[in-house]
């Protein structure tokens, strides 16, 4: 059973940094793209940042040039590394996981992890 376990959440002042990690096991499978979204009380869960099996990388604008994405295939492991955060950066992030070929899709997700940014 695939499982994604996270870790690096925690409080923070605001223009700190911190960098959360998600490692997945139970396969051998190299997912497709693997990312970070984030949710608030009362709104839906948005995409942070994402990373395609080959590098490639795609941002929502609010983060850009503060959130850097990465991931080691050979570990199935996804980070992202988040600088000068800010107040609305607060939220728990989950990270995300596609597996897709063809027809076929399927997304796993870990359990999410809490950032807090003090302002």
């Amino acid at each position: 059973q695939v499982q994604l376990v996270e870790s690096g959440g925690g409080l923070v002042q605001a223009g700190g940094s911190l960098r959360l990690s998600c490692a997945a096991s139970g396969t051998i499978f190299i997912f497709n793209t693997m990312g970070w979204y984030r949710q608030t009380p009362g709104s839906q869960r948005e995409l942070v940042a994402s990373i395609t099996r080959s590098g490639s990388t795609n941002y929502t604008n609010s983060v850009k040039g503060r959130f850097s994405i990465s991931r080691v295939n050979a570990k199935n492991t996804v980070y992202l590394q988040m600088n000068n955060l800010k107040a609305e950066d607060t939220a728990v992030y989950y990270c995300n996981a596609d597996d897709y070929s063809g027809t076929y899709f399927r997304a796993y997700w870990g359990q999410g992890t809490q950032v807090t940014v003090s302002s």
